[in-house]
């Protein structure tokens, strides 16, 4: 098995070339070495933020990806980055302002290269819709993982017992969602008509990746079709990731209002977001830590509802990622707890026996 540090060489990489583009695009701008050393910094940090926040994305990532086929784990990391890094933090950002302003894609390109805070302004103009599209798809991620009556592992048992009754009833995640959407509709400052329409398109979307990726299974007797199911997976996958980088993508304003120094930065973290998740597939992290799924899964449900929240009050970024943080080190944590009890156990009946 590769040592932890070769799935990182790319990443590595990725994060040079990141650097001297940043540093190209400093100079450009501010013509100095004070400004060169500004945006490198400002890259540095965006993508230390994306890495840092993203880990519960990496673990949620790791349970797709390790039913998946060498090939596509492969186009995860090809195809996928090049989509994670040029179409979410670069070409998606670009198509909400065009959308939002009503105006030509060049045109767009034209504010982010010349009017950067006009274009920032209007693209956080669209957090409401954004927070009401990804809330509601990551709702349903999360609660189709709690929902699930067949599920054995709880590390919090009694909410999650509690939740795999629900699961009985059948579409109990939608009307769930429903619900919130709704409620959150009610509380937005103005556009409630286009919020509803964003949650409402979330649930559907969900919906429609998760359809396919369940039409297309692959099972022992069907295994002509595991091309496909890939293939699903992999869309999965980008729709999921999409939707985590919502917040990340217009927090990162905060830092700089340039496109193009918040799509290298955000890109260098999705790079290492991605190794870290192919890491956690070839080691069998998932399984040898007992809880650390279900610390991922509350993660996602902690950003979805404050997603949703954000709609309506200002939310620090630094709050969701210590909130996904926390869930994920306490499960690591608890899960540690039960291996060590489970060898204790193990040598005692030995000594015993």
């Amino acid at each position: 098995m590769k040592p932890a540090r070769q799935y990182f060489g790319g990443s590595i990489a990725v994060t040079a070339v990141g650097l001297l583009l940043g540093a190209a695009v400093g100079l450009y701008d501010e013509r100095s070495p004070a400004g060169v050393a500004r945006t490198v910094f400002i890259v540095a940090v965006l993508a230390v933020l994306e890495t840092s926040l993203s880990f519960d994305n990496a673990v949620v990532n790791a349970t797709v990806l390790r039913d998946m086929t060498p090939v596509w784990r492969h186009r995860f990391l090809t195809w996928g980055i090049a989509i994670a890094v040029f179409g979410m933090r670069l070409v998606f950002p670009l198509v909400v302002v065009s959308v939002v302003a009503q105006i030509g894609p060049l045109e767009a390109v034209r504010l982010a290269a010349l009017e950067p805070a006009a274009y920032a302004r209007i693209l956080t103009s669209a957090h409401e819709v954004l927070g009401a599209f990804g809330g509601s798809f990551l709702g349903m991620v999360c609660l189709k993982y709690f929902l699930d009556q067949e599920k054995e592992v709880h590390w919090l048992a009694a909410v999650e017992k509690r939740l795999a009754l629900l699961g009985k009833v059948e579409a109990a995640g939608l009307g769930i969602m429903m619900l919130a959407v709704w409620g959150f509709s009610r509380l937005v400052h103005g556009g409630r008509e286009q919020f509803l329409v964003a949650g409402i398109l979330g649930l559907v979307t969900y919906i429609a990746v998760d359809g396919v990726g369940t039409a297309l299974e692959a099972g022992p007797d069907r295994m002509k079709l595991l091309h496909r199911a890939g293939a699903a997976s992999f869309l999965y996958l980008e729709v999921l990731d999409a939707s985590f980088s919502f917040d990340g993508v217009i927090g990162a304003f905060a830092l700089t209002n340039n496109l193009f120094v918040i799509a290298i930065g955000l890109g260098i973290g999705a790079m290492f977001v991605r190794s870290l998740t192919v890491m956690l597939v070839d080691k069998g992290t998932l399984a040898s830590y007992r809880y650390l799924e279900h610390g991922a899964f509350y993660a996602i449900g902690a950003l979805a509802l404050l997603m949703l929240v954000g709609t309506v009050v200002d939310v620090p970024e630094a709050l969701t990622g210590l909130i996904g943080a926390a869930f994920i080190g306490l499960s690591l944590w608890h899960s540690i707890r039960y291996n060590r009890a489970r060898q204790a156990g193990e040598r005692a009946s030995t000594a015993t026996g």
